[in-house]
């Protein structure tokens, strides 16, 4: 259990800036994993199919994740993806992925220009960028005789849950995504109140 809330794109956003007659598209998105993030990247290099770069970064989960990538997209190496991917890190969002779209104006930019650009590219979209925070959350499933049904049920309201669904059989069983924060004591508590009579699962 890694961080435990972080703040993400609320949305998808855009904006464009014009650097030395060159014009840079800013696209920003909120994604959760690595296929999203190249189907955004994909979708981008359809719509804009006469630009002259699409150069792209993501962080595909929380900040600290290492399900992250980059590309300069034939611009010279290491002038697009890294800077942009830097400007990420710094930004503290998480689940995130920008792309730079770039039409070629007709002036070079040099390499220094060239990471300046994309880095203010990214700067100025997530300026203007609504996020929200995210908890993270670990899915966890228990299993229970119905004496325990009432005190488990109260203990549960007093935790950060979610995703709750329970199932009444010959036993109960109730999975639910609990807060990582709060996962070792509420762990912890359910055993208590169950005297050790629940099996406790992580499907995740």
């Amino acid at each position: 259990m890694s961080t435990t809330s972080y703040a993400v794109p609320e949305q998808s956003w855009q904006i464009e800036l014009e650097i030395k007659r060159s014009k840079f598209l800013s696209f920003v998105a909120n994604v959760s994993n690595r296929q999203d993030a190249e189907a955004f990247i994909r979708l981008l290099r359809e719509q804009h199919p006469q630009a002259s770069h699409v150069c792209w970064a993501y962080i595909a989960g929380p900040p600290n994740t290492t399900v992250r990538s980059m590309s300069d997209d034939g611009e010279p190496s290491g002038t697009a993806g890294m800077p942009m991917l830097k400007v990420l890190q710094h930004s503290g969002l998480g689940d995130v992925v920008v792309a730079v779209v770039r039409y070629f104006g007709g002036t070079k930019l040099g390499t220094g220009g060239l990471q300046r650009a994309y880095s203010e590219a990214v700067s100025a979209v997530l300026k203007e960028l609504p996020t929200r925070l995210k908890v993270s959350r670990s899915t966890l499933s228990l299993v229970f005789d119905y004496e325990y049904d009432g005190s488990l049920g109260r203990l549960i309201n007093r935790y950060d849950v979610a995703d709750m669904q329970a199932n009444y059989d010959q036993q109960v069983t109730v999975t639910l995504a609990i807060a990582d924060s709060e996962f070792q004591a509420f762990y912890d508590e359910v055993i208590d109140v169950c005297s050790g009579k629940v099996v406790i699962e992580t499907p995740d």
